[in-house]
């Protein structure tokens, strides 16, 4: 059996998306004649927490802990809720406090690539004799955050071995990294550490074609696309929600801000009196503020339930007994290859995707090949309008259904038969 180490920040108890990709894929890799092995911070600061994922750790995993020092301990004195938005990526697009501003460009310019950047000269230490103990010749580091990247980089340099480097989120493209506040000298190192991360990693894995894309002009290493996926059984026979509920799983951050939906359903509840009495806005997980007063915005205010952060477990019913899921990313080109987990999570839940986002959104492409539900840009009002106002008459009927097509290629274990692939030569 072949050995992995996997360097990641994001491990259980850490709550939210970025956690689970490797979660699973730890789970299922023994399936396919690999054992992962996994080093992971010892005090990290997460700012979701989700005990559940603890219990989802699969037995006998050996799990290499070193202690992290993490800046936001000391800036919590300035502002604590401020600084565990910073650093759970809901950055305000307005109305930032003097403070938000000071951290903000502290974040950015002091901490590159990231707040974590510490952490990896003593985990460069601490690996160095753990690989050769564990006679350990493949390593995958998996960002954000990217600075986990720069300890696969000198593991390299040092011992040689094979680095395999994961994607989960662009680099120097994504969209928060317009609002970090960067000098001219800190943009640019950035990119250099991103040149150099791409074209020293012996392979490179992303989670959608169009980051394929963007590396493929920085660097010529071999690229592979693992979407995230979905785990357990598709779910059937669940009782739905009785009222006409639309809801959105996970954080809706500044930015993914549908105003279409927003102004379609208004005008459906002034137009419509069943359609009124019938409308529910949920959300579980954390709303921004520049959402929520867009949303009032339009008076609904009436029909919104706001649920907070909920375990995963408790996320994966809501999902599965809404009459509509949300998903929706920021209006923007350098969105388009963003591919939210929940996506997969919705496919398994077997309700009506509304997915809202920029053109050309890689997200698009999916529904539409899996018959999971209807995308939409953010210009398109009208025809928002006339299929909510078709769902919601197929719900009066109980007919609001999803026929979705070859879901299963999404599901944990056949992304990991991939990924087992591109380590490995495992064929599917």
């Amino acid at each position: 059996m072949q050995k992995v180490l996997i360097i990641a920040y994001y491990w259980p108890p850490a709550g939210g998306p970025g956690v689970q990709r490797w979660l699973k894929f730890v789970t299922y890799l023994r399936d396919f004649n690999i054992e992962p092995v996994v080093y992971v911070p010892e005090n990290p600061s997460y700012p979701i927490v989700d005990t559940s994922f603890v219990n989802e750790i699969p037995d006998g995993i050996k799990i290499y802990k070193h202690k992290i020092n993490e800046p936001y301990g000391w800036a919590s004195f300035l502002s604590k809720n401020k600084t565990k938005k910073i650093s759970s990526g809901l950055i305000q697009s307005k109305n930032q406090s003097v403070i938000e501003k000071i951290l903000l460009w502290v974040r950015g310019n002091f901490f590159i690539p990231d707040a974590r950047k510490n952490w990896v000269k003593p985990s460069v230490n601490y690996l160095s004799s753990i690989l050769v103990e564990e006679q350990i010749n493949t390593i995958i580091t998996t960002g954000p955050p990217h600075s986990v990247h720069l300890i696969g980089l000198k593991l390299k340099d040092k011992l040689g071995v094979n680095w395999v480097s994961d994607f989960r989120d662009p680099w120097t493209s994504i969209g928060y990294h317009k609002k970090l506040k960067l000098s001219k000298a800190s943009a640019k190192k950035h990119k250099y550490l991103e040149h150099l991360v791409l074209n020293s990693a012996d392979s490179i894995i992303v989670t959608s074609n169009t980051t394929k894309t963007e590396f493929k002009e920085i660097t010529t290493k071999p690229i592979e696309v693992i979407t995230n996926g979905f785990d357990g059984a598709i779910s059937s026979g669940v009782a739905l929600d009785a009222m006409f509920t639309i809801s959105h799983i996970g954080s809706l951050l500044t930015g993914r801000n549908p105003e279409n939906l927003w102004q379609a359903l208004s005008e459906l509840c002034n137009e419509n009196e069943e359609f009124k009495n019938s409308l529910s806005l949920q959300f579980i997980g954390v709303v921004s503020e520049d959402v929520l007063e867009t949303i009032y915005k339009y008076n609904l205010k009436s029909y919104v339930n706001l649920i907070g952060y909920v375990s995963h477990t408790e996320a994966l019913a809501y999902q599965e007994k809404s009459q509509v899921l949300l998903l929706s990313e920021i209006d923007s080109a350098d969105t388009i290859g963003i591919i939210a987990g929940k996506l997969f999570e919705y496919m398994r839940a077997k309700r009506p995707i509304l997915a809202i986002g920029p053109k050309g959104w890689e997200v698009s492409t999916i529904i539409k090949e899996t018959n999971t539900g209807v995308a939409f840009n953010y210009n398109d009002t009208s025809n928002l309008k006339s299929l909510l106002l078709d769902w919601f008459y197929k719900y009066q009927t109980k007919k609001l259904n999803v026929n979705s097509t070859n879901i299963n290629t999404y599901s944990r274990k056949e992304r990991t038969a991939k990924l087992a692939n591109h380590l490995y030569g495992y064929r599917i």
